[in-house]
């Protein structure tokens, strides 16, 4: 599959050697063909914020223990997960009710307990073996030695409800005959705080070949705003250009399209000091070469402690942004030609 990619991209650099660099922005932008407006707008509009602010209130609850890694309040979050995908008839692509890629302690370090990934699966109605992966981390930091807990509603108890919405708009829209052509793994993964294990993990145990994974969207805290934003409407996309010049293009394009959120590019500076582009899960699927976007609101005040609690989530921000993410992926899943890779 990814030699077939780079053929493409190096026919597509040959074709355009004479061209411009805008020139050739203008031909990659041409070519971009929203696939099914009025589907993408029918089924984003499912993703709606009170359903959002359900899942959150419960995923982010005190019953869940701040989701350390391996414990057994990460393990009542990873049933949650689990049992919503069974209620919703959304498949495993493990088969059955077992919705669990085990992450053992031996990867993880004696510090921690097994841990788990979690999985479902929308197969691809004509290139079932083509897969775009949508991802967020489940666990975050736990109980703190003053008995606090760490609830992380925005880190990233809102990508993963972000991704719990998605499934179901896709699942609609497959039950309605508009599934997705190519094929989408919801990715919760593990263990993301103590330094992207779970994430490490996949990538190095897929459950589909890494040469076939066309594209990750990863999510990492898309809930809140930080304070450096008057306009809240915005969100921050990284990587989005680093291997595939077409897959920022398609991003904006959708964007422009349905939602005019400001997508600030902020953090994709190679040499901006936060370095955001390795310290989330996307950066091991980038490693592997595939292209990946890593959308992020932003710290705020309540990073990393007790107080970041759903009383803070805006939520029909964190629609609009959820909303973006699915136009995109639906994109990806449906158009004639998988992305290019011209930056490998």
């Amino acid at each position: 599959m990814k030699i077939l990619l780079y053929a493409t991209a190096i026919s597509l650099v040959g074709s355009c050697a004479s061209l411009s660099h805008k020139e050739k922005i203008q031909e990659i932008t041409d070519n971009i063909n929203i696939e099914q407006p009025n589907k993408i707008i029918e089924y984003s509009n499912t993703i709606t914020a009170s359903e959002l602010k359900k899942h959150l209130y419960i995923f982010s609850s005190n019953d869940f223990q701040g989701r350390k890694v391996g414990s057994p309040g990460q393990k009542l979050a990873a049933n949650y997960l689990k049992n919503h995908y069974i209620s919703e008839d959304i498949a495993s692509p493990l088969g059955g009710t077992n919705y669990f890629q085990i992450v053992p302690k031996s990867f993880l370090g004696k510090k921690y307990n097994d841990s788990e990934n979690v999985l479902a699966f929308i197969k691809g109605s004509e290139k079932p073996d083509e897969v775009i992966i949508i991802s967020a981390h489940l666990d975050h930091l736990g109980i703190e030695k003053d008995g606090n807990i760490n609830n992380g509603a925005d880190d990233d108890g809102s990508g993963n409800v972000a991704l719990l919405e998605m499934a179901q708009a896709f699942k609609k829209a497959e039950e309605e005959g508009f599934g997705p052509k190519r094929s989408i793994l919801f990715l919760h993964v593990t263990a993301e705080e103590i330094g992207l294990q779970g994430s490490r993990y996949y990538t190095q145990n897929p459950i589909f070949p890494i040469e076939s994974t066309i594209a990750n969207l990863n999510i990492d805290m898309i809930g809140r705003s930080d304070k450096y934003h008057d306009n809240i409407d915005y969100v921050y996309l990284i990587g989005a250009d680093r291997l595939s010049t077409e897959l920022h293009y398609i991003s904006e394009a959708i964007n422009s399209k349905f939602f005019n959120l400001e997508l600030n590019y902020k953090y994709n500076d190679e040499s901006e000091h936060n370095r955001y582009y390795y310290r989330s899960d996307q950066y091991n699927f980038a490693q592997k070469n595939i292209p990946v976007i890593f959308y992020f609101n932003g710290e705020h005040e309540d990073y990393h402690l007790p107080t970041d609690t759903p009383d803070k989530i805006d939520y029909p921000l964190l629609e609009k942004r959820a909303r973006l993410i699915f136009a995109t992926a639906w994109q990806l899943a449906n158009q004639p030609n998988s992305i290019v890779i011209d930056k490998p």
